[in-house]
Parts: structure tokens; C-alpha cells; sequence
């Protein structure tokens, strides 16, 4: 499995597994299917653009895009040593071979050599799998945000995690 950054090349491939991610886990994502469906390939190509302190990681079997993970860095002055992680998803096929593993890591690798000191990240309480990896990562819980997504008529709960980056 390669893991490489993503580039407006990408766009149609990373908008088909952004679609399928939105619908299959609904509730482990703040936006929507509904919101992003309509959404132009030029759009999703826009968002791969390089730019500094963000990108969006995907990993590959073979030619095709089967997991992603969006990282950046906050943009305002006092927050800027703190970056972000969101948006980690691995077709279900693919799970267990250690892809989602090496998409996090890539994406520490990427927050560390921006000078990002500290790395965030939100997920939905009862995803027992992604706190593990989380946890296996060096990622602690420092906050719950109840009711934090409303989803098909149900509330849940989100676990904020931070995990520090040492300078080396």
C-alpha cells in the first residue's frame, strides 16, 4: 500500500471515496453527504491544492484510492502551533492491513516537519476502533463535547484528543 499526498489530479477519485465515507459513517464526519454531494469535481481539486501547513494524505492499493486523512495548521498567530487532523477513512475492504495507521502517521510526519507542535483531533464517542489507533498513536482524550453532531435524528457525543509533537 503507497501513502502520498494528494494533488488536484486526485480530484475524482478522492470525491468518489469522500462520497462513500459521508454516506457509510454518517456520524464519524461533521459534514454530509447532503452538503458535499453536489460539490464540483473543480471544487474537490481546489481543495487538493498544495498549500502550506495543510494537506490531505491518501493511501493506495494499487491505482486505486481506498483511505485519506486531512491535516493543517491553524492559520491565527496564537494557535498557530497547533495543527489538526480530521476526516480519516479507510474502505472497509482495505481495514486491518495497517493503512489507516500509516495515514496518521504520515500526517504527524507532515504537522512535525511544518513546526506544528501539538495535533487535534475529534472523534465520535462509541468509535471503538479509531480511539484505539488514536490511543496507539499517542493521541489523549482532554474533553467530551456532548451532543457534539446531530445525525438521522440522534445526538452524539464527541471525544476531543490532542497528542504533542516533541521537537527533535
Amino acid at each position: 500500500m503507497q501513502i502520498r499526498r494528494l494533488v488536484p489530479a486526485d480530484a475524482e477519485s478522492y470525491r468518489t471515496l469522500r462520497l462513500t465515507a459521508l454516506r457509510e459513517s454518517p456520524t464519524a464526519f461533521s459534514s454530509s453527504y447532503e452538503e458535499e454531494c453536489d460539490a464540483s469535481i473543480e471544487a474537490f481539486a481546489a481543495y487538493l491544492l498544495p498549500e502550506p501547513g495543510r494537506a490531505v494524505f491518501g493511501a493506495f492499493a494499487a491505482a486505486d484510492l481506498v483511505g485519506m486523512v486531512g491535516i493543517g495548521r491553524e492559520s491565527l498567530r496564537k494557535a498557530h502551533h497547533k495543527g489538526f487532523m480530521r476526516s480519516l477513512y479507510v474502505a472497509p475492504a482495505h481495514r486491518g492491513q495497517g493503512a489507516a495507521r500509516r495515514l496518521v502517521g504520515q500526517a504527524l510526519a507532515f504537522a512535525a516537519s511544518a513546526g506544528v507542535r501539538q495535533v487535534n483531533l475529534t472523534v465520535t464517542a462509541g468509535n471503538v476502533a479509531a480511539m484505539a489507533l488514536y490511543e496507539s498513536q499517542g493521541f489523549k482524550t482532554y474533553g467530551v463535547e456532548h451532543a457534539g453532531l446531530f445525525v438521522e435524528g440522534e445526538f452524539h457525543d464527541e471525544i476531543h484528543m490532542a497528542r504533542l509533537i516533541h521537537k527533535t
